[in-house]
């Protein structure tokens, strides 16, 4: 088993507006978690496609990653991700290729082949396109195409973007994506944060059928890990209670903005919405940072990833950042902890 010293720490945002907050405020907030994040150490940090969600400011992602690494110095920068089937694999290749030379070293082309958003949204975003099974892995090893070195009569070129050769991740909650992933040779990152039910039988998939590229020699795994700490238990619990809501706004179709805890939240639902929420957080990690520290111990020993993709969504950015250095610190442990 690794040690947690051994596993990166990253981080994924979804840019929430909180309750009586702006869009702007949210941005501002991003922009500082980042640049707390990166002096922590994380490895990198990526934010999330959605549409037509008031609560959630990442919509024209490409824009925010050219935001956060112009804020940043040298942590690595990215989508988590981009979600294809909303975009021409043309255009995702000149805005990434552009931010690759502003940013060269730094950025990172994570995909996803939801649409992110909702069925009429989707349909404003590509009109009346018709998405099939064999898309995504088309679009994909056009993306690849695009990226990598100009071929001898090349027609269509990305400029920016030909040569660069931005990493492409591949982001997936089910079996097809951890497949492609590994038959591209690919670095895939699993959506456990929210869809965590085939965590360990992607990875397997992913593991046992990956073939080595010029990308990537062995196999690489992030996972995305929901997290709160605080200095107790307690009080991780009563920061959680915002997560809380907003999943279960997700749940019954009703989202909106980053709501403030609330104590006893939990404990208020009816035992069927309780079990919900306890599905979708099913890889969470909340508490104080004993509790933090046992609880990635056994996540790392589950799953073995290389890289742990944290998702704090606390409604106080300070005790959000405090969140982190908890985190960071856990992960700083030698020695695992055996549950």
């Amino acid at each position: 088993m690794k040690n947690l010293k051994d596993i990166r720490l990253s981080m994924l945002d979804l840019v929430a507006v909180r309750e009586g907050g702006t869009v702007a405020n949210a941005l501002a907030v991003a922009l500082r978690t980042a640049q707390h994040a990166e002096s922590l150490g994380f490895t990198r940090y990526w934010l999330a496609e959605h549409h037509n969600m008031s609560g959630i400011a990442c919509s024209a992602t490409a824009v925010l990653v050219g935001h956060i690494a112009g804020g940043t110095k040298s942590m690595r920068v990215g989508s988590g991700g981009v979600m294809l089937p909303n975009h021409a694999p043309l255009v995702v290749a000149e805005a990434f290729g552009t931010l690759a030379e502003l940013f060269p070293g730094r950025i990172d082309l994570g995909l996803g082949r939801a649409p992110g958003t909702d069925q009429l949204t989707m349909r404003a975003l590509r009109r009346n396109r018709v998405e099939s099974e064999e898309d995504f892995p088309r679009d994909v090893a056009e993306l690849q195409h695009l990226l990598g070195p100009e071929q001898p009569g090349q027609r269509v070129i990305a400029n920016p973007g030909a040569g660069t050769n931005v990493p492409i991740w591949l982001l997936g909650s089910s079996l097809f994506s951890a497949r492609l992933a590994a038959e591209r040779g690919l670095p895939f990152a699993f959506a456990s944060h929210f869809a965590p039910r085939m965590l360990l039988q992607a990875l397997d998939v992913y593991r046992s059928h990956f073939k080595p590229s010029a990308q990537l020699a062995k196999p690489y795994v992030t996972i995305g890990v929901p997290l709160i700490a605080a200095p107790t238990n307690d009080e991780a619990e009563f920061l959680a209670s915002s997560t809380y809501q907003r999943v279960l706004g997700i749940l019954t179709g009703q989202r909106g903005q980053l709501p403030p805890p609330v104590r006893g939240f939990m404990q208020g639902l009816h035992p069927q919405e309780q079990a919900g929420i306890a599905d979708f957080l099913a890889a969470a990690v909340i508490g104080g940072p004993e509790t933090v520290r046992e609880g990635l111990s056994a996540l790392a020993q589950a799953t073995e990833a290389d890289e742990f993709m944290i998702v704090c969504d606390v409604f106080d950015p300070a005790l959000r950042l405090r969140s982190m250095d908890i985190a960071a610190e856990a992960m700083s442990e030698v020695e695992p902890i055996t549950l």
